[in-house]
């Protein structure tokens, strides 16, 4: 009896094969799909790296049973997104591998920074793509620099990280 793929499997495939293709794995663009599986690019800005950066070192000091990095790939229902930075720890990091590349299931932490090509209904979409991959929160750092924590709904402050800041 033959075996039915989920989305986020079928997605995984497809993002195997993109990073297989020369062309496109050196693109200096933040690669993702969306829900048909075509390829959206995302150019970055300066101040969206730095934003990744604090971020990143910031969950690295408070949060030391694992890792953060930038640019995770996570194969969801809704095509292959990149989050700008996320947190794992070391056990869901096992768990992520076992479910593929790029994994299937989320870290226990995504975080998306917006700039001038998001809006909140992109954010919304990805809110929900993570945490039905098993992400325990997810945050959004809007144009301002306020961090925007939500798990079953708006945080006031990150359970994972209660001391990280509300605003960059």
């Amino acid at each position: 009896m033959p075996t039915t793929k989920t989305h986020a499997e079928e997605h995984q495939e497809q993002w195997q094969e993109i990073v297989a293709d020369p062309i496109l794995r050196d693109l200096p663009y933040k690669v993702e799909t969306n829900h048909r599986g075509q390829i959206v690019l995302s150019p970055h800005t300066t101040h969206h790296a730095r934003q990744q950066k604090r971020i990143q070192e910031t969950l690295d000091t408070l949060l030391n049973a694992g890792e953060a990095f930038s640019e995770w790939p996570i194969a969801t229902a809704g095509g292959t997104k990149q989050a700008d930075v996320i947190w794992a720890s070391e056990t869901r990091f096992e768990n992520m591998e076992e479910t593929g590349e790029p994994p299937t299931l989320a870290p226990e932490v995504c975080v998306e920074v917006m700039s001038a090509s998001n809006d909140w209904d992109e954010m919304e979409e990805k809110i929900a793509l993570y945490r039905d991959a098993g992400a325990d929160e997810v945050w959004v750092v809007d144009e301002t620099g306020r961090v925007h924590f939500f798990a079953d709904e708006e945080l006031e402050q990150s359970d994972r990280a209660p001391d990280f800041p509300d605003t960059l």
